[in-house]
């Protein structure tokens, strides 16, 4: 991990960190100088292995058990990340998602898409209601969803997980117009299909063939755009929604 200082003296929270994107993106973090609070629901080996990945390389980071979906929960996380580091959160990552069922809409129901709306659009509002009155005391701040290409593809037998994505577009903008005055910016990453351990034996083949950059996306590929979003790089920039896919899909 090359460090840079790019979010020197910044305390960036990234959700579902414990594997996956989430921990790539944490890492990246780090690795431009940002202090990380890794959230997990399930495993602390694995949060604690991230972290691991963050301080042999010289960066801070802690681990932190909460269900980002349980308003108690997050408040919980936000007061004990703040406490720790000593400093309210300068960035916020909502990376955190569950069980992704593929179903017709005969066999879905009104549950199956709350259990999406859960992650996407009712976790990204408690975190903000929870660390928001520190970034409008401090005048500033960054917060990133990670969103995905599938509200531009509409995937078939997936609406449940499509829609929600689809309200965190939305929310990006709605956000950004009324956080701007405070000098907060919103934005969001939406990734290609980007494989990780869920994906393990997944044959990448035919996505791989319709990506104009014909290769399949990398999650360090994710994590860089999201440590540019953190950055000062990107602070004339809000409300955006990032397509990082090789070109496999284009507009917003």
């Amino acid at each position: 991990m090359e460090s840079t200082a790019r979010l020197q003296g910044k305390i960036a929270l990234v959700t579902g960190a414990s594997r996956g994107l989430g921990r790539h993106i944490a890492v990246s973090l780090a690795s431009a100088g940002a202090v990380v609070a890794v959230n997990y629901a399930n495993s602390q080996q694995d949060a604690e292995e991230t972290v691991r990945m963050i301080t042999v390389s010289g960066g801070k980071a802690q681990a932190f058990r909460a269900d980002v979906t349980s308003e108690k929960e997050v408040l919980e996380l936000v007061q004990q990340s703040e406490q720790y580091f000593g400093i309210g959160i300068d960035v916020l990552v909502n990376n955190a998602t569950g069980p992704q069922p593929m179903l017709s809409i005969e066999d879905s129901t009104w549950q199956t898409y709350l259990d999406q709306l859960d992650f996407f659009v009712k976790t990204p509002l408690l975190l903000a209601k929870a660390i928001l009155p520190g970034m409008k005391l401090r005048g500033t701040g960054s917060i990133i969803h990670i969103g995905s290409e599938v509200v531009q593809i509409g995937n078939a037998n997936f609406s449940s997980y499509v829609t929600a994505k689809a309200a965190m577009v939305g929310m990006t903008r709605s956000w950004a117009s009324e956080l701007g005055p405070q000098g907060i910016r919103v934005n969001l990453v939406a990734p290609g299909w980007i494989p990780v351990e869920r994906h393990e034996g997944a044959e990448t083949g035919d996505y791989q063939a319709g990506v104009p950059l014909q290769r399949m996306g990398e999650p360090t590929d994710i994590a860089n755009a999201v440590v540019f979003f953190a950055s000062d790089e990107s602070r004339f920039i809000t409300g955006q929604c990032l397509s990082v896919n090789g070109g496999n899909t284009f507009g917003s």
